[in-house]
């Protein structure tokens, strides 16, 4: 199979209701699923979250990145997400999320770190378009002067590439270091202030709402690639609505690495 261009596809936009932290974990596998077996076409996924979460990579520690007890206490899903990489700290509002459903031609016999560059590329220049110079920093996060703007995991299924990425809009340092274990060990000696320096928001760089950032993103996707209005679909939402039942929303998913 031979490497295929962005403009050899017909792109489709899902930007819907909010959903819960394990639906959009299942919609993932289902809509990339449904890529690779030709049935849908390839998609932009923009999310909105109904709760706040803590999603963890497919093969992280449950124990060594979680606080549990904090979670619970702070009303915080924890779920387990089908691709690698490391957890996401997530508060509607303060988040922006999106997914990208793709042949898995885009990518063909491209390294990771290539693959990712090229995924990002639109970004890129939707925040340069915001008057943000941000790059892509090797494996998998998007960076500027500030500091870290987003982080991205990939996983491919079949005939199919899926990527997505969390952005920070805004964040809650003292409750991420509370739930996340791993910011603290990184932080433990430069204190809380240093947890924001690190992760730096589009809203203190931009000054714009986060309507406005999410706006400019699909923008840019629109005028480099086309973009076409599309909703999830009633088996889509079925199939994926069952996958949480017997998966998403599972502890034995959740904590399978414990």
């Amino acid at each position: 199979m031979s490497r295929s261009a962005w403009s050899d596809h017909t792109w489709q936009l899902i930007h819907t209701a909010p959903q819960s932290p394990a639906l959009h974990m299942a919609l993932d596998e289902v809509l990339t699923d449904e890529v690779a077996a030709g049935h849908r076409m390839p998609t932009l996924r923009v999310w909105e979250w109904a709760a706040p979460a803590v999603v963890i990579g497919r093969f992280q520690s449950l124990r060594n990145e979680v606080d549990s007890m904090a979670a619970r206490r702070h009303g915080i899903d924890v779920v387990r997400r089908i691709s690698g990489g490391g957890a996401m700290f997530i508060e509607p509002g303060n988040t922006i999320t999106y997914s990208i459903y793709a042949p898995l031609s885009l990518v063909e016999d491209l390294p990771f770190q290539e693959a990712y560059a090229l995924m990002d590329a639109w970004v890129i220049e939707a925040l340069a378009d915001l008057g943000i110079r941000a790059w892509y920093q090797p494996l998998n996060d998007i960076t500027s002067e500030a500091g870290k703007i987003a982080g991205a995991a990939q996983a491919r299924r079949g005939s199919a590439v899926l990527h997505h990425v969390t952005m920070a809009y805004d964040i809650d340092a003292a409750k991420m270091l509370e739930v996340l274990r791993i910011g603290r060990e990184k932080l433990s000696d430069k204190g809380t202030a240093s947890a924001a320096k690190r992760v730096d928001p589009l809203r203190s760089q931009t000054g714009l709402p986060r309507e406005a950032v999410i706006a400019r993103m699909i923008e840019t996707f629109r005028s480099r690639h086309g973009l076409h209005l599309d909703l999830i679909r009633a088996n889509e939402m079925e199939h994926a609505e069952a996958l949480v039942k017997r998966k998403f929303a599972h502890h034995a998913w959740t904590a399978e690495v414990p």
